[in-house]
């Protein structure tokens, strides 16, 4: 990456969460718990999926990678937080800054298609049933996956190497846990105007793109459901939607309130990153999980099949 001619720093200074001593173990303690499980619940997810036949559906499909996406998005800013919580240096070089911003940047607006893309998934499932199994192949659904990484790179990339030719000149200190776009304006000595004109065109256009698909989807389910006379039918109608509208609830309102307003005060900033880059991927397994049938059972012959190797591997251990 090529940086503004007249930069005269080299490294930010990422503040975190707290400047207390105390706190921040307490902190790391507690994000390292959040982090582990996030890991843990999203691999037992894409595991259950790829392993059980049962699941190989398009729906399963784009939530095993929802399950890698959220995987990927806390890794990028979870570690560097957990770094500098028990560092007394807490730099971090211009070029790394910019590297994690870009990678937060195209993760979350990947994430933001594959959710649109489930949403156009569940329309198709319950207004035309019929037709789902033509119309969803897997050549649909490997499609959508592939544009949706396209489409986050891309704006990623325009984003970030602006950001590139940016100067930072004295200011340096970041308030934050992690590299953002929005946060490394304010530090710039440059004109943003452009920077930050392009950065909320392009988190609209996402915006805009990726919810009037999810509006227009669940529009149609919602009238399609009320008119189904069983109230059976519609339970569970409602209950393959109600997962995915809550990580769609979860997700969007904090990461488009991030970009779309990137002069927030700290505290907001730094709760709306919390929420989308920690929280979220933490939650999204939960919500699938226990609101999803399918995916307990699966979850459950797994466990099963695991505990059963394990006393298979002792019991030969003894005999042998």
């Amino acid at each position: 990456m090529v940086l503004g001619n007249h930069s005269t720093i080299t490294e930010f200074i990422l503040l975190g969460l707290s400047a207390d001593p105390h706190t921040q173990i307490l902190l790391f303690a507690f994000f390292l718990e959040i982090y582990l499980l996030t890991i843990m619940g999203n691999l037992m997810m894409m595991m259950a999926i790829m392993t059980d036949s049962h699941l190989h559906t398009p729906m399963y499909f784009f939530l095993s990678h929802l399950s890698f996406l959220d995987l990927c998005l806390t890794s990028v800013t979870v570690p560097k937080m957990l770094e500098n919580l028990l560092s007394q240096k807490k730099s971090v070089s211009i070029e790394s800054c910019l590297a994690q911003a870009f990678f937060v940047f195209s993760i979350a607006g990947t994430e933001t298609f594959v959710l649109s893309a489930m949403a156009y998934d569940r329309y198709t499932a319950i207004c035309n049933p019929l037709l789902y199994d033509q119309v969803m192949s897997k050549q649909l659904c490997g499609g959508l996956v592939w544009v949706s990484w396209g489409l986050g790179f891309l704006d990623a990339l325009i984003n970030t190497l602006m950001a590139c030719n940016l100067d930072f000149c004295e200011a340096r200190v970041i308030p934050h846990f992690s590299c953002e776009l929005p946060s490394l304006f304010s530090l710039s000595c440059s004109d943003i105007s452009t920077n930050f004109a392009v950065l909320v065109c392009s988190a609209i256009i996402h915006a805009s793109g990726t919810l009037l698909l999810v509006f227009f989807s669940y529009t149609r389910i919602i009238s399609t459901i009320l008119s189904i006379t069983s109230t059976s039918g519609r339970s569970k109608a409602f209950s393959t939607c109600s997962s995915h509208l809550t990580a769609v609830s979860f997700f969007y309102g904090s990461a488009f309130l991030r970009y779309l307003m990137p002069t927030l005060s700290s505290p907001l900033e730094l709760i709306f990153s919390i929420q989308y880059s920690v929280v979220t991927p933490l939650v999204n397994p939960l919500i699938y999980s226990l609101k999803n049938k399918e995916v307990k059972a699966s979850l459950k012959r797994m466990l099963q099949k695991g505990l059963q190797q394990l006393r298979e591997q002792r019991t030969g251990r003894f005999e042998g």
